[in-house]
């Protein structure tokens, strides 16, 4: 059974984290200030949905909240969502606390308000991250950083004539033998936005294609010098 997950914002990013979510299993609550907001979410199929002044500590208080849940902060007023993560962290402790985060300055401040991880959009390849938070398939990125691992970061590489991976199939590259997730690519033999793994088309990587991964520093490093190395030898 998957822990609970409150998602306090129903907007232009919480939506499509909260449809991903869902559609796999999880135990959604949506929080919203915004009564059009909220009346979205319950059209949307989300049961539990409550709207409340987010602003009042004694609101939050009284969500049943228990040890291990997590907490979602992508409230669409900058202002808000650090108010509000300066809020929960002291009344939650135990729980996971997330934020999402539209400029360098209201990242540095969720971090001082408690956030345990704070998703920069502007940060590594900052136009293909925030189309990855507006697709419903980031539950495998939030499960990567709910599990506590430090140093989680975007990397985007590009694929070199001669790479191992030049022509082949993304089905058949084990990613995690690697230690990275693949998030998508720029195909462009399909042109020249980017797509998600998840879009259900199945894509060839050619050299100049544009991959973007998750994973930890180190052993992005590791794979983007084996995809050059390879590239340089061949």
């Amino acid at each position: 059974m998957h822990s609970k997950i409150f998602i306090f914002g129903y907007g232009k990013h919480g939506k499509s984290i909260a449809r991903g979510l869902l559609q796999e299993g999880h135990r959604v609550t949506i929080i919203e200030s915004n009564e059009k907001q909220y009346e979205d979410a319950k059209e949307d199929g989300f049961i539990d949905c409550l709207l409340m002044d987010v602003t009042q500590d004694s609101k939050l208080e009284a969500l049943m909240v228990e040890k291990g849940d997590q907490l979602i902060c992508v409230m669409d007023d900058e202002h808000l969502n650090v108010f509000l993560t300066l809020s929960l962290r002291p009344l939650f402790p135990e729980s996971t606390l997330l934020a999402i985060s539209d400029s360098i300055h209201a990242s540095q401040k969720l971090q001082m308000a408690g956030a345990d991880c704070v998703i920069d959009l502007y940060d590594s390849a900052a136009n293909r991250i925030h189309n990855l938070l507006k697709r419903p398939t980031v539950t495998r990125f939030l499960d990567s950083v709910f599990e506590g691992k430090g140093g989680i970061v975007f990397r985007e590489i590009v694929i070199p004539r001669g790479s191992f991976m030049d022509g082949m199939l993304v089905d058949d590259i084990d990613f995690s033998l690697h230690k990275v997730l693949l998030i998508g690519m720029v195909d462009f033999e399909l042109g020249e936005h980017f797509v998600f793994i998840t879009s259900g088309e199945e894509h060839r990587i050619d050299h100049g294609d544009h991959i973007v991964c998750l994973g930890l520093d180190e052993d992005l490093d590791k794979f983007e010098t084996l995809i050059l190395d390879e590239g340089e030898l061949l």
